[in-house]
């Protein structure tokens, strides 16, 4: 693996990884519609022998859900395929949460369930003293569970947040996600919780010990959760531009954000990945090319794939941002993605 740039696959990523780590929503699905090519992608991956571990920042949903969700899209999956942000969060109680003790749950049944699990009794008030808060997301939470939560947590329970992203996509938009709704308590505590999903490497060395893979790939659409846990956890990282974060993002992540690899869709996993070269003062990939002059990017050509000129130019602001002179935002366009 390189250091903070793309890289190159001289296969398809479904013949060089084993394991693939497929982020949920914003990849194989959105909301609780499909994406375009990924049944596809997901299915001719697992054909040329790469397994499949969902991995997902939701804490809601029981795996058994989320199997049936991703079956019915046409995505064949089991529920051990799937890895949640509660299975994690219940891992991460373990290292200080002692089997027995009382823990207040904040979340969904996926929540609970996990928790339980781990052979925690759980508890509705802060009134019960528990010794720790797990908080995840759900759809019916509200002010009472909240509150609850930041009592607990003022009278010195341990918070453990399952994730930490601000918004969640649905096929209406974007909503408020876990973050969100954990940043209510931070504010009425001023304590700032643990966390175990993305961008903490927890889950994914979770499911990779679970598969027994030798060589994962993560993939995901966003560059701050998903991207960053394959950075953090020392693992290659596939951005698809299907979810949150945009090709422009790329262009301007900070390097412990940058995907290895960018792709349009799940079906990047059935093709070569070219990695961009310097030449004369450009760096190029298949005839897409893409420079930095004055803190300006510059971009010249189209590639045989559109997200040639992505990988180009990520290339060009990465160098100069690395070399001390960042990109001007200003100069970076919305760039296609298909």
């Amino acid at each position: 693996m390189s250091g903070a740039g793309l890289i190159g696959t001289g296969l398809a990523p479904a013949e060089e990884f084993d394991l693939a780590l497929v982020d949920l929503d914003g990849v194989a699905y959105r909301g609780h519609e499909p994406i375009d090519g990924a049944a596809e992608g997901l299915a001719e991956a697992r054909a040329r022998g790469m397994r499949l571990v969902f991995v997902t920042n939701n804490a809601s949903r029981e795996p058994e859900a989320v199997a049936e969700q991703l079956t019915g899209l046409r995505i064949p999956t089991s529920r051990d395929e799937v890895m949640t942000a509660a299975q994690a969060a219940a891992e991460l109680l373990a290292t200080r949460v002692a089997p027995g003790e009382r823990v207040l749950v904040v979340g969904g049944a996926g929540l609970s369930t996990a928790v339980r699990a781990k052979g925690y009794e759980i508890v509705a008030s802060a009134d019960d003293e528990p010794v720790a808060v797990v908080q995840g997301f759900a759809p019916e939470l509200g002010w009472a569970q909240l509150a609850e939560a930041a009592y607990a947590v003022q009278r010195g329970a341990w918070h453990v947040a399952s994730n930490l992203d601000l918004s969640l996509p649905t096929a209406r938009g974007y909503a408020p996600g876990n973050g969100s709704l954990v940043g209510a308590v931070v504010a009425a505590t001023g304590v700032q919780p643990a966390s175990a999903g993305k961008p903490a490497p927890t889950m994914y060395r979770l499911a990779v010990e679970r598969a027994g893979a030798q060589r994962p790939l993560v993939v995901g659409d966003r560059l701050d959760t998903d991207l960053a846990g394959a950075r953090s956890g020392g693992m290659v990282g596939l951005h698809v531009l299907t979810g949150v974060s945009s090709a422009r993002d790329d262009v301007l992540a900070a390097p412990g954000e940058r995907p290895h690899l960018i792709g349009a869709d799940l079906l990047a996993l059935l093709v070569p990945h070219p990695v961009p070269a310097p030449d004369a003062g450009w760096w190029v990939c298949r005839g897409a090319a893409a420079r930095v002059v004055d803190g300006g990017l510059e971009l010249r050509g189209g590639g045989e794939d559109p997200v040639d000129l992505v990988r180009a130019a990520c290339a060009a602001a990465w160098a100069s941002a690395d070399a001390g002179s960042p990109v001007d935002p200003a100069t970076v366009p919305d760039l296609p993605a298909s």
